[in-house]
């Protein structure tokens, strides 16, 4: 759990008292073991009992502790959190917190299903994989949400869009006044995370969520496979696609993300085809999917997701009806620090790395701010303190990170760096207990040579 410091807890104190009978809602999301048996209810009331009785603050966000030493949860639960709030603070109080705890189990079943493409019997029709479909909340898609690492809080904007849509449609508020076509598009650069976010929201959705929705699937469409190479057919199998989305979504216990990857390769504009310089599929292409999405925006239990590396390649249309348009963009030093850093924590984790702690990025900029560097030390010296080490290891990580935002790195690309490191630097054979200096030396030839790799391009 993170260590908030004294003079942190007064100033937040200070903050609250400026807020007075603010409550903010803290999430507190409880994995089971995946062949626990316990009723969900009791093990949430268990969880409350255990949260009321062993804690006076929260740490935002952290893992818990301790309750492994209550047996209803010993033998249920795998782990305890406490999520991200939309709280500014790093800690809070109980008594300012309102607490909701979430009980989830995983599936471990094969989390994209073929969902089969509406082949009648006809033989003139595409028999073709049109979509696939995960049952949700999944083991493979458990701690991606974490792993997702953003300068701005592009996340919780997410999440608190979902619950504002909540909010208004269990209001019964009037479509023809106020409108909303829980449609969200996610553009930018290549590997930026935009379809792993949409996944993880699915996921954190359908644990925030099962309290309304015992069940939830994500549901990802092939937009390529839609163009059927009959002609004609595509705006057909557009129309089959969403009745059959439109079946699911009638299970009112059910909430059904529907992920629309590369969505510029159903929207292409249509001024192109009425121009003559586009198929005429494609017409009928955007045609059926804009009439699908206004039907579907009157059910609560549906969102769309959408992602695309080519925004302006979009009928407008299909932009207007999303409610978020939201650019993600490479990452900035801050995020860049942030993943290097959780990729030396597993590796360290793992044994690869000697234990080392890693600083976090506020701390780097402290040490930044009071830096000598003539006088550091280096990281693998023998006279070196804790302090010393951790000073120079976050100055090491901190240039590396503004190196890598110069030659703009996608989080992708990032994620990659250790095994590039690894593999060209540091040796198979020496990949257990390597002290971090070692790694800190494989990663930065790498980004020399990816430096050295992109001037070549030009």
């Amino acid at each position: 759990m993170t260590v908030v410091h004294g003079s942190d807890i007064k100033s937040e104190e200070m903050a609250l008292a400026s807020e007075p009978n603010i409550k903010w809602t803290v999430h507190v999301e409880v994995r089971m073991r995946q062949r626990a048996t316990a009723r969900f209810e009791t093990v949430q009331a268990r969880v409350n009992e255990f949260l009321l009785s062993s804690f006076e603050r929260f740490t935002l966000p952290s893992v818990l502790t301790g309750w492994e030493e209550v047996p209803e949860l010993a033998s249920s639960v795998e782990r305890i959190i406490v999520a991200e709030s939309a709280c500014p603070l790093s800690s809070l109080r109980l008594e300012d917190t309102s607490l909701q705890v979430h009980v989830y189990q995983t599936s471990d079943s094969d989390p994209f299903e073929e969902y089969s493409s509406f082949n009648n019997g006809n033989s003139g029709e595409d028999d073709t994989m049109a979509a696939s479909v995960c049952e949700l909340p999944n083991q493979n898609l458990d701690g991606l949400w974490d792993s997702l690492i953003y300068a701005d809080d592009i996340k919780l904007k997410l999440l608190d869009y979902i619950h504002a849509t909540l909010v208004f449609s269990d209001a019964n508020v009037d479509f023809n006044l106020i409108s909303w076509n829980r449609v969200v598009l996610l553009h930018g650069p290549p590997g930026t995370g935009k379809t792993s976010l949409c996944r993880a929201l699915a996921q954190k959705l359908s644990i925030r969520l099962s309290h309304r929705y015992p069940n939830s699937r994500l549901l990802e469409i092939n937009s390529h496979s839609l163009f059927s190479r009959w002609f004609s057919e595509s705006g057909k199998l557009v129309q089959r696609l969403f009745s059959s989305i439109t079946e699911l979504v009638e299970e009112e216990d059910t909430f059904v993300v529907v992920l629309i990857d590369e969505v510029e390769s159903l929207t292409a504009a249509r001024a192109g085809a009425m121009a003559g310089t586009e198929p005429s599929d494609g017409l009928r292409v955007v045609n059926a999917l804009l009439t699908q999405l206004d039907k579907l925006k009157h059910r609560k239990n549906v969102l769309i997701m959408s992602t695309s590396n080519l925004v302006k390649a979009i009928d407008s249309a299909f932009v207007d009806r999303a409610d978020i348009v939201q650019y993600v963009d490479l990452p900035p030093r801050e995020a860049i620090y942030d993943i290097l850093r959780t990729c030396l924590c597993e590796i360290i984790s793992k044994g690869i790395i000697a234990p080392t702690t890693i600083p976090t990025f506020k701390q780097a900029q402290l040490h930044e701010l009071s830096s000598d560097t003539k006088s550091l030390p280096l990281l693998s010296s023998a006279n070196s303190t804790t302090h010393d080490i951790s000073k120079s290891l976050a100055l090491r990580l901190l240039a590396l990170s503004t190196e890598c935002r110069k030659q703009g790195l996608s989080g992708r690309a990032l994620r990659r760096l250790p095994v590039l490191a690894l593999a060209r630097h540091i040796g198979i054979s020496a990949a257990s207990g390597v002290h971090v200096a070692t790694w800190l030396d494989g990663l930065e030839k790498v980004v020399a040579e990816k430096a050295a790799a992109s001037e070549k391009l030009i």
